[in-house]
């Protein structure tokens, strides 16, 4: 969310934003906070001089009657009446033009960063940079689910009877890699300085508002019939959400937190589900990573950030590369955001499995998360980046490390994670 008095003083600029995020069906919103900002302060300004008015002749009303002059006295009671009642009604619509204010401004789109690249969607997303040689083998690359179902892995049909499509049982070896890749991840980011938190797993709707925009939420999240609660998308959600309403003193700066949480998504839109596979699924879990910092210091972390995750791919032997955001592909709450894709032997492609994204003040300022400073107060800067979600992991873990006779070999760094085992034989 914006703040007001920059889309007062730089509306021009505001609209140009929405026009690059190719959303011109959010221009009309401009003129419109304006309108009612404008509103909102001449309210302001009127309940003011009403009640200096009132203060002023009630005192008065007792001079009157002290005087003895009574029906003057109740000229004044009166006219002090009809100033309450105007100011009631003035307070009444105050209430209702921020309201209607605020949830303007909140479907306006944070202002994007200048080096962020043009584009309508994902098609247009620009390649940064690769890390590591893709390597595609002299043999068949089956899909994942086939190499999982080779070690008896995956049970789909189960979990189909359960609790539909979108949901899977992991078994054996590949229960176990996964565990082992979210355990790896952890103490991977613990030794780079997180403190490693594992976080409330449902949030209340002003939390959800304050770190996501109306869309995301009506494509995302599962809310609890009959509470204020809902389960979260990302573990990023309650993480951010922790410092709601805080002030928090300066020298606590930078804040570097890393998580584990299951997930849960509808994964309404273009998209769907997988029938068959792991890839957009309604639940799975993940290791997470956030900042809350110091406004100039988020374009540093914003980087740190990404190549925590193309490390620790790296270090698993999977090939990846990351990906700049375009206008078009970045969500309301953005102000610079790129993916890191792994490479698929099988596609012979590289696919999305983790998103760094900087979203500036927009959620400090949802959120009200304030930093007392030497020189004053302001609102802070927060980045998430996932670390890893092992089904998509486990898809381009599988397919980088198979080997012709159908087992997987385990890299040197995940061993200790799983008894030691160097390879992975399959049972058919």
């Amino acid at each position: 969310m914006l703040d007001i008095k920059f889309v007062r003083e730089n509306a021009e600029a505001v609209k140009e934003n929405i026009r690059k995020k190719f959303q011109d069906a959010k221009l009309p919103l401009v003129d419109e906070v304006i309108s009612l900002d404008r509103e909102n302060r001449d309210i302001k300004a009127e309940v003011e001089v009403l009640r200096a008015n009132k203060n002023k002749i009630s005192k008065e009303i007792g001079k009157l009657m002290g005087q003895g002059l009574k029906d003057e006295a109740e000229k004044v009671k009166a006219e002090v009446a009809r100033d309450n009642a105007k100011i009631d009604e003035l307070s009444a619509r105050e209430k209702e033009v921020e309201a209607e204010l605020r949830e303007k401004m909140m479907i306006i789109p944070q202002m994007i960063d200048p080096s962020v690249p043009i584009g309508k969607d994902d098609s247009e997303n620009v390649e940064i940079e690769k890390f590591g040689e893709p390597i595609v083998p002299d043999y068949e690359i089956p899909y994942h689910t086939e190499i999982m179902e080779s070690f008896n892995g995956i049970d789909l049909d189960s979990a189909h009877r359960v609790a539909g499509n979108g949901f899977y049982y992991l078994m054996g070896d590949i229960a176990r890699l996964h565990s082992a890749v979210i355990a790896y991840a952890r103490d991977f980011m613990i030794d780079r300085g997180f403190t490693y938190c594992v976080p409330p797993f449902m949030i209340r709707s002003n939390v959800v508002t304050g770190v996501m925009s109306f869309a995301e939420m009506d494509a995302m999240m599962y809310k609890i019939e009959g509470e204020d609660l809902y389960l979260i998308g990302t573990s990023e959600h309650s993480m951010i959400g922790k410092f709601i309403g805080q002030m928090i003193e300066e020298e606590q700066l930078p804040i570097t937190m890393t998580s584990y949480s299951p997930c849960f998504r509808k994964e309404k839109g273009a998209h769907g589900l997988e029938e068959r596979g792991v890839y957009r699924i309604h639940q799975f879990e993940k290791q997470e990573m956030i900042v809350v910092c110091k406004p100039e210091e988020s374009k540093i972390w914003y980087d740190k950030l990404w190549q925590n995750t193309v490390d620790l791919f790296r270090s698993m032997e999977i090939p990846v590369r990351t990906l700049e955001c375009c206008s078009g592909d970045l969500a309301d709450l953005k102000v610079k955001s790129c993916d890191v894709e792994a490479w698929s032997p099988r596609q012979k492609k590289y696919f999305e499995v983790g998103s760094c994204s900087n979203l500036g003040d927009a959620q400090a300022r949802r959120l009200m998360i304030r930093v007392k400073g030497k020189e004053g107060r302001y609102l802070a800067h927060t980045l998430n980046n996932t670390v890893v979600a092992p089904p998509r992991m486990l898809i381009a873990f599988l397919e980088n490390h198979l080997q012709a006779d159908g087992s997987v070999t385990i890299p040197e760094v995940l061993r200790p994670y799983m008894g030691g085992k160097e390879v992975l034989v399959p049972n058919k």
